[in-house]
């Protein structure tokens, strides 16, 4: 299989690295940014509508919940493609390690901040949907957008 000779969007040209070549991981991260634009257009909409309408703790549950939805995608995203970057074996357990943590650390961190009371834990976990529901559709905006590599069946390889 080979990618999309000029290495149109989300697809690294012909000469991209390969695993364990410098620049490889930045060359399988190219899908990050309409879901991290997407995600810094709703903090722009959302925040200030939290405040607004909820008040400052509104607001900062809405940009924390935010926060958390893209530092967690940006850890899986970075872990999986390190992983291919080091050897394309190692996706499948690497993912599943980090996911498998994240959920973890998640679920204590949220629980301690439950059990805190904290008034802005509603506005954080309304934010947490809204912002998964972006950064997934960003995401799948971008892969059904990005061309498929292509197999050349004329060659003799």
């Amino acid at each position: 299989m080979s990618a999309h000779p000029t290495g149109g969007p989300g697809v690294p040209p012909a000469t991209a690295p390969r695993a364990g070549e410098p620049g490889a991981i930045r060359a399988r991260l190219p899908y990050l940014r309409l879901p991290l634009l997407a995600c810094a257009a709703l903090a722009v909409v959302a925040v200030p509508a939290a405040a607004v309408l909820r008040g400052p703790t509104g607001a900062a549950g809405v940009a924390a919940g935010i926060a958390l939805v893209i530092v967690s995608y940006l850890i899986s995203g970075l872990s999986v493609a390190w992983a291919d970057a080091v050897h394309p074996r190692l996706i499948m357990s690497v993912g599943l390690v980090t996911y498998a943590t994240k959920i973890v650390i998640l679920g204590v961190a949220m629980a301690a901040v439950a059990a805190t009371g904290w008034p802005g834990l509603p506005d954080m976990g309304a934010a947490i949907i809204a912002a998964v529901l972006v950064w997934t559709g960003a995401h799948l905006t971008w892969a059904l957008r990005s061309p498929l590599p292509s197999v050349d069946r004329s060659s003799n390889h």
